[in-house]
């Protein structure tokens, strides 16, 4: 499997953010090529069409979960560990304000993190589970609104 560069995958991952702050009160900028890197922020709705999400929201969040999964794609265990420790950092910064206001939201993040963090303390971590987690706390991220 492909090793993604982290810069390329924040790159993508700001692209999408920006293309969705699109409003009345645009600047023209000169287009931008395609990111070589896909990006890994859609969600599917009930109607089985994809849609993007933003992580502009919890861009601090948004990063750790994204170097996270980039170091697991590569089987990097360790490096996936010390990206995710990084993780507490950010959400403490931004959870009390989440929980009053997105209760649920705060729980699934909860939750998630720590079946993440289990997993990522066990000797043989299992991959495809920790993605699994990581992409539910990525999309449980990208639909918290900023308050």
């Amino acid at each position: 499997m492909a090793r993604f560069n982290p810069i390329l995958v924040l790159s993508a991952v700001t692209l999408v953010a920006l293309a969705g702050c699109q409003g009345d009160n645009q600047v023209s900028t000169p287009p931008t090529a395609p990111s070589p890197v896909p990006s890994a922020t859609t969600t599917t709705t009930t109607s089985g069409s994809e849609k993007p999400v933003s992580p502009a929201s919890y861009p601090e969040l948004m990063s750790v979960v994204t170097n996270t999964k980039a170091a697991v794609e590569a089987g990097d265990f360790v490096k996936a560990k010390t990206e995710f420790d990084k993780f507490e950092t950010s959400w403490k910064q931004v959870e009390d304000g989440i929980k009053a206001k997105e209760p649920k939201n705060y729980e699934a993040v909860e939750d998630t993190t720590e079946k993440v963090t289990d997993e990522l303390k066990k000797a043989q971590p299992s991959k495809d589970l920790v993605l699994a987690q990581l992409q539910s706390l990525e999309k449980t991220i990208a639909s918290i609104p900023k308050s």
